[in-house]
């Protein structure tokens, strides 16, 4: 069986955009403070900090680390005594904010140190020399080089989720092999008539096997995670201001079975969820 790529489908549709704000020493105690709909990564390349994200809870860093907070997320870095620590930091804008299917997948923090990150350190050292530079436009190339580092995170949460606690949900379903090729068939197209049989097939895997492996590591049945999905996409599409019926008709279904489908989870109907989601606050 040929690999999939496991995040393609899914960030081609939810995409991500860095954008750096901090890179040099960082000598005195920082916060962080939440920011809606945004998401941090800082790269600890040298030095030793304490981090408290929060709740009481803290520990020491004292190695190169990627710390990547996908959500808002109050925090805390304070430098050991000493010079301080060399930091680089940047905010991720998530398309859907928090309900980017990967933001709701990930824990609150997923700390890494970078050695456990394969491939990393090239990607690293031309960041560094982009920032030294200063060169044309090395403000895109800086924060297009921060997704990189993100993208190889991600890559690498996916090899153990285990070991950052994630043990269902998509993440878990995106670590097998063969569920995470009818994850991204469903995250590809969303409007096929998917059916037991070729979700299984698309897995290479019996309808038995693939049903019971399939809840057991994504936490839902697949007619129930693409159903899911189909919502997510839908509430997407309704927030770009798309025809209630186009959107249906997109992901599958007719403007009715939408609507009744879309009320049974979210309450409402997809007209009056896009009126509000695109009605100024405040």
């Amino acid at each position: 069986m040929e690999p999939t790529d496991r995040l393609d489908a899914l960030l081609r549709r939810f995409g991500v955009q860095a954008q750096q704000f901090f890179d040099g020493n960082l000598c005195d105690r920082r916060r962080f403070e939440p920011l809606p709909g945004r998401g941090f990564l800082h790269i600890l390349r040298a030095g030793s900090m304490a981090v408290d994200d929060g709740a009481g809870t803290g520990r020491w860093l004292s190695e190169p680390t990627l710390l990547f907070y996908p959500r808002a997320h109050d925090h805390t870095f304070t430098p050991g005594a000493g010079r301080g620590v060399d930091l680089a930091c940047a905010t991720l804008a998530f398309e859907g904010g928090a309900s980017h299917p990967l933001v709701a997948a990930l824990p609150d923090v997923v700390s890494v140190p970078i050695r456990e990150v394969a491939g990393l350190e090239a990607t690293l050292d031309l960041l560094a020399s982009e920032i030294d530079a200063g060169a044309c436009g090395h403000r895109h190339i800086v924060d297009r080089l921060f997704e990189i580092v993100l993208l190889k995170l991600l890559r690498h949460v996916l090899d153990r989720p285990g070991e950052h606690g994630i043990n269902t949900g998509m993440i878990g379903g995106l670590a097998d092999p063969q569920i995470a090729r009818a994850l991204g068939a469903i995250h590809a197209e969303p409007g096929e008539a998917w059916t037991l049989e070729t979700l299984a097939r698309e897995a290479a895997m019996s309808r038995s096997a693939f049903a019971a492996r399939f809840r057991e590591l994504v936490g839902a049945t697949p007619h129930g995670y693409l159903t899911e999905w189909r919502i997510t996409v839908g509430k997407q599409l309704l927030a770009r201001q798309l025809p209630v019926s186009e959107v249906a008709a997109t992901l599958g279904y007719t403007g009715s079975s939408f609507a009744r489908v879309f009320a049974q989870r979210e309450g409402c109907s997809p007209r009056d969820w896009a009126t509000a989601s695109t009605t100024p606050t405040g």
